[in-house]
């Protein structure tokens, strides 16, 4: 069972509520402890949740059993207090016992995101990251301590609007999707979707907003299709005719109706296919574009008014780019080492509610291998002053028997080369790969000899010379 029915599982039968949390997969937003876990052991998975996206830890199931009947009052009062005297500022939340059947209970405890860095009385930062609680160092709290400061921007209430302005089928959807009633006066806050005084938050209107962009005009997509592998400008601009269109609404509908354009106007070739009869096979998979899309969406930085994510279309490649930086947990010069962290932390749950995504961190190593399944080059994330651009190119990868002859690891310095898109030189290659100089240079003169890459330099021992991916 993926996703966790703790917000409402009180809206289940007594005898079932038992076997639906021993079965509920623990993930980003739930964790089962046992009733013997001490306050201050506790304390450090609220630190987790409050830093991530929230969440609920079940108190009283461990290891597939139940131990509720360990909560005795004083020790359920203690559990109940942990937050105020083990974590610093006291983490967010709520508390509720509920009946398990068998004159049996659980402790339910609701940590809502944070908007700020939390720390155990000990002085520690902690992470949810999946199912796992990462203690943080201290260059990465530090960039939690910043990333903090532009990431609850989803958690205000929005501007101008209400809960007058949802739409009935997106919020039934939602609903039926995390397990609550028609009429459940909760559902909004199950997901914090409402402020702490009743307002809809920015997240709540983006997700089921009948007309978010009515509020929020830069929340929306556009998807562009060019005729040459250059945008151009003025007017040598390849910009097809007519294929320029823009996507707004709640964000289920956006992704759905961007991602059924850029499927209708993906370029083809005509191949072999797995009917063994010859096809037209989309340029990318479809898995690939669509990760880059949803990952856009759900992770921009919603706060940079003015600008949108913006899918160009081309003949060789796919270019999805979304404003905000990286978080600053993320290095873009390593994006198979990215551990998930969500920017909206309230889009990023519901959008795993519904389905949109696994949320379970998986997704950029998704998209490598199945470029790296098809032979065509790594997927490239560039930063810009204020955007992320992901690059899907339909670009082989080396040549198999080169890369046969050639060592492990030497498609990495091909990727390098790709990213930095112009001449770099030996020294810097050596230093970003972490390799020694003479493992480089060997790599390097054999894809000189291939044909791969270009030297630039005045004389063989030229401190200055520099390496370049050959057109």
């Amino acid at each position: 069972m993926h996703g966790t029915p703790a917000s409402h599982l009180a809206s289940l039968p007594e005898d079932a509520r038992l076997k639906a949390l021993l079965e509920t997969t623990e993930d980003q937003w739930f964790d089962r402890k046992s009733a013997r876990a001490a306050p201050k052991d506790l304390a450090s998975l609220l630190v987790a949740l409050a830093n991530a996206e929230g969440g609920t830890a079940a108190i009283g199931v461990h290891d597939g059993e139940y131990d509720g009947h360990l909560l005795t009052p004083a020790r359920n009062s203690a559990l109940r207090q942990a937050a105020m005297d083990h974590t610093n500022p006291p983490v967010r939340m709520e508390t509720e016992e509920v009946s398990v059947g068998d004159d049996r209970s659980v402790l339910l405890i609701h940590v809502r995101p944070g908007d700020q860095v939390y720390e155990t009385s000990k002085g520690d930062a902690y992470l949810r990251v999946g199912d796992e609680t990462r203690k943080l160092g201290f260059n990465q709290r530090r960039e939690l301590a910043y990333d903090r400061g532009s990431a609850q921007f989803e958690g205000e209430a929005a501007p101008g609007a209400s809960t007058d302005d949802l739409d009935s089928d997106q919020l039934q959807r939602y609903r039926d999707a995390i397990g609550a009633g028609a009429d459940d006066p909760t559902a909004l806050r199950a997901r914090s979707l409402l402020t702490r005084t009743g307002d809809l938050t920015v997240a709540g209107l983006l997700l089921l907003g009948h007309s978010p962009q009515q509020y929020l005009p830069q929340a929306l997509v556009r998807v562009m299709r060019f005729s040459e592998r250059d945008p151009g400008t003025g007017s040598r601009q390849s910009l097809e005719s007519g294929k320029d269109r823009r996507f707004e609404g709640p964000i289920p509908t956006i992704i759905d109706q961007a991602a059924e354009c850029i499927s209708q106007w993906m370029p083809k070739r005509r191949a072999l296919g797995a009917s063994r009869r010859f096809e037209d096979i989309p340029l990318l998979p479809d898995d690939v574009w669509l990760e880059g899309l949803v990952n856009a969406v759900v992770h921009r930085s919603y706060s940079l008014a003015g600008d949108h994510i913006r899918v160009s279309i081309f003949p060789d490649r796919i270019e999805v780019e979304s404003p905000g930086r990286f978080p600053g947990l993320a290095d873009p010069t390593h994006p198979l080492d990215i551990a998930r962290y969500a920017r909206n932390p309230r889009v990023a749950r519901v959008c795993s509610d519904l389905g949109i995504t696994l949320e379970r961190g998986e997704g950029i190593r998704r998209m490598f291998e199945e470029m790296r399944g098809l032979g065509l080059v790594d997927p490239l994330y560039e930063q810009t002053g204020g955007s992320v651009r992901l690059t899907l190119a339909a670009t082989s990868r080396l040549d198999p028997e080169l890369e046969s002859q050639l060592p492990a690891g030497a498609d990495d310095l091909v990727r390098m080369l790709r990213q930095h898109g112009g001449a770099i030189g030996t020294g810097e290659i050596v230093e970003e790969s972490g390799r020694s100089r003479p493992w480089v240079r060997t790599v390097l003169e054999t894809l000189r000899e291939a044909g791969v890459v270009a030297w630039e330099g005045k004389s063989p021992k030229d401190p200055r010379a520099t390496w370049r991916l050959v057109d």
